[in-house]
């Protein structure tokens, strides 16, 4: 993926994090576009998970460097490298959420967040 310049939009960060996602094998990957819902905390969620701790850290680590690498953008916050069992992205306008699959089931963020335009993603 090639840089488009240097002040991305939301849906840059998001489809480039969508892309690190996919190159570690995430599963189950959803993009919530929060635009059009009140209230709304960012412009999209990017929503996945992982097989294990380490594959959780692998595919928030793909996700980071792929934005680093095509925008210079580092997370305004990162949670949850501790345990891999949800780690956060905060790019500001757009939160990536990678879990452990029992985790994503419990807090269930794509219900939470229903009123959002959802897309699934397939590679």
């Amino acid at each position: 993926m090639k840089q488009e310049n240097n002040n991305p939009t939301p849906t840059n960060i998001a489809e480039t994090a969508i892309h690190g996602i996919l190159e570690k094998k995430g599963q189950e990957i959803k993009l919530l576009d929060l635009r059009n819902v009140s209230n709304a905390v960012c412009d999209y969620f990017v929503i996945c998970h992982g097989s294990s701790n380490t594959n959780v850290e692998a595919i928030a680590n793909a996700a980071e460097d792929e934005i680093l690498k095509n925008y210079r953008e580092k997370p305004t916050h990162r949670e949850g490298y501790e345990n891999a069992e949800w780690i956060i992205l905060d790019y500001f306008n757009v939160v990536v959420h990678i879990f452990q699959k029992e985790y994503r089931e419990f807090y269930n963020i794509e219900d939470l967040w229903g009123d959002a335009k959802i897309t699934e993603i397939t590679e």
